[in-house]
């Protein structure tokens, strides 16, 4: 149902046409895939998630200073319990996280402007932590970017159509840890959902607990493989491309063991408006900047206010 496609088909140029064939096959149809081959470095995929593991070892108060509630740009630590990811269902999420966005410095000109999503990143005090982050963040992006030249030949526009649209991205790199279910009616690790931006580009260790929704079907467990990332699209992708692709709900189940994951969500420039692509039809849904869409979706999640510059 879920299929697995090989990076290196397009990127070699052996067979880009069969691979843009397939994934458009993949985002029309269950809306996720595996991705092999994609080139991003295994042994920065591991130092991330031994970050994740000293990170949330941290004691609370430790975290606390760096409360993605301190700033308005959804930058930093949220606790266990503070997201309700299915907004209908009012069930908050046993799970916590860190965030991170495009790196400024203090005194860049949108920072100071207080700027949507423009806010500095926020820290913690662990050695190594900022720089493998960062180094992440590139590398996903940049993967980002290359797929979604295969994207533009699979709806039948020039292959660099999106390049303009990541330019200085709202994209932003998440960790994730879920403590092992208790086994309480109703408990949710990540509350049933669609994603916001683009595409998602998420790692995972491998724990059974992630869980997809094809479009007219049930739940099913998504399978994992070393090293693969797991990629789905988002709803921003959804509206670009009026519908063709399907932006599929997922949720989280409880895991017995703790869980961790790396998700990458790939979102496009602030003022990027997203309304339907040429060949698309006429547009089933109005236009939309893609940071007003993604604050939208933000502030409804949330089960606590974040700070307001």
């Amino acid at each position: 149902m879920i299929p697995i496609l090989d990076w290196q088909r397009f990127a070699s140029g052996e067979d880009r046409n069969g691979f843009v064939a397939d994934l458009g096959a993949a985002a029309r149809g269950p809306g996720f895939f595996l991705l092999t081959g994609h080139g991003v470095d295994p042994s920065l995929s591991a130092r991330i998630f031994e970050m994740a593991d000293l990170f949330f070892a941290l004691p609370q108060s430790e975290k606390e200073v760096i409360s993605i509630l301190k700033t308005p740009h959804y930058r930093g630590w949220a606790r266990d319990g503070l997201e309700s990811l299915d907004e209908g269902s009012g069930q908050a999420d046993r799970k916590e996280s860190f965030n991170m966005g495009l790196d400024l410095a203090a005194d860049d000109p949108r920072v100071l402007a207080g700027e949507p999503f423009r806010g500095v990143n926020q820290w913690p005090n662990l050695p190594g932590f900022r720089e493998t982050m960062l180094a992440y963040y590139d590398a996903a992006m940049a993967l980002g970017v290359d797929i979604h030249r295969a994207i533009a030949l699979d709806l039948g526009l020039d292959e660099h159509h999106f390049d303009s649209a990541f330019v200085d991205p709202l994209a932003a790199l998440r960790m994730l840890h879920y403590p092992p279910g208790t086994g309480a009616a109703g408990e949710i690790g990540a509350g049933a959902h669609t994603d916001y931006g683009a595409i998602t580009l998420l790692m995972t260790d491998g724990e059974a607990g992630l869980q997809v929704r094809p479009r007219g079907g049930d739940w099913i467990d998504a399978p994992h493989i070393d090293g693969a990332y797991v990629v789905n699209i988002g709803d921003c992708l959804m509206r670009w491309t009026n519908d063709i692709y399907v932006s599929t709900p997922h949720r989280v189940l409880p895991p017995k063991r703790a869980r961790r994951s790396v998700a990458f969500f790939v979102e496009a420039n602030p003022d990027v408006v997203v309304t339907a692509l040429p060949g698309t039809g006429a547009p089933k849904y109005p236009p939309v900047r893609a940071a007003d869409y993604l604050m939208s979706r933000l502030d409804a999640t949330y089960n606590a206010p974040v700070a307001r510059s």
